[in-house]
């Protein structure tokens, strides 16, 4: 599966947060906090040990890169503290870029399920207020909703199909998809896949060469 900010693997490698364009909420914070700062700095490490794997290869072998996972359960636990002391990080708290980060952060949690379902509510609340980008509590609602193995609402979380490409798989109500990804502030699916198809591409990601084998493990 794919990443909102970043481009991220295919489900079975559970590697990542769905094919996204990147939304920002406007304005930073006015001064630095030592809250923002852990924030920026754990997003950070996810995007350039990322970015180290990517280059490599590595990022894209099958399996869960023991790096990366490291990287993300440390920063989910450290997540979690903060949520705990504080609730959700928002705009008003830390700026659009330390929610932004927080997010990122909470996307690619996904050792921690819990975590991610806790959350959400938590999130989608903040973005009623302004204090979050509604299309990331869009992103994180899909995501729970894909490793559950049940229909998005927004399309968001691309993963391989049978034909090799990246796609959306099954979307509750389609016909009204259009106008809940429009509200959410996400750009039109068409123009959602191309962009990821082509990220990945440019990537060097490449279907899994046993279809079977691969949902056999991401369905599991």
């Amino acid at each position: 599966m794919t990443s909102g900010s970043d481009t991220d693997l295919p489900a079975a490698n559970r590697q990542g947060s769905g094919h996204a364009a990147h939304h920002t909420i406007s304005g930073k914070s006015s001064q630095p906090r030592p809250l923002r700062r852990d924030l920026l700095a754990m997003a950070r490490l996810d995007r350039s040990v990322r970015a180290e794997l990517a280059a490599s290869g590595a990022l894209f072998n099958a399996g869960y890169e023991p790096r990366m996972a490291q990287v993300h359960q440390r920063n989910a636990q450290r997540l979690r503290r903060i949520i705990e002391s504080v609730g959700w990080p928002g705009s008003d708290l830390v700026g659009s870029d330390g929610a932004e980060a927080a997010w990122l952060i909470l996307q690619h949690a996904i050792s921690e399920p819990d975590l991610l379902r806790r959350t959400l509510p938590l999130l989608t609340a903040a973005a009623r207020e302004g204090k979050a980008d509604p299309a990331h509590a869009a992103m994180l609602e899909d995501r729970i909703r894909f490793f559950e193995g049940r229909p998005q609402r927004y399309g968001t979380q691309l993963d391989w199909d049978a034909d090799g490409s990246l796609s959306p798989g099954e979307v509750e109500d389609p016909q009204e998809l259009a106008e809940r990804r429009e509200a959410a502030g996400l750009p039109p699916l068409e123009e959602h896949i191309e962009d990821a198809r082509s990220r990945a591409a440019a990537e060097g990601q490449q279907p899994p060469a046993d279809y079977q084998a691969y949902a056999d493990a991401r369905d599991k």
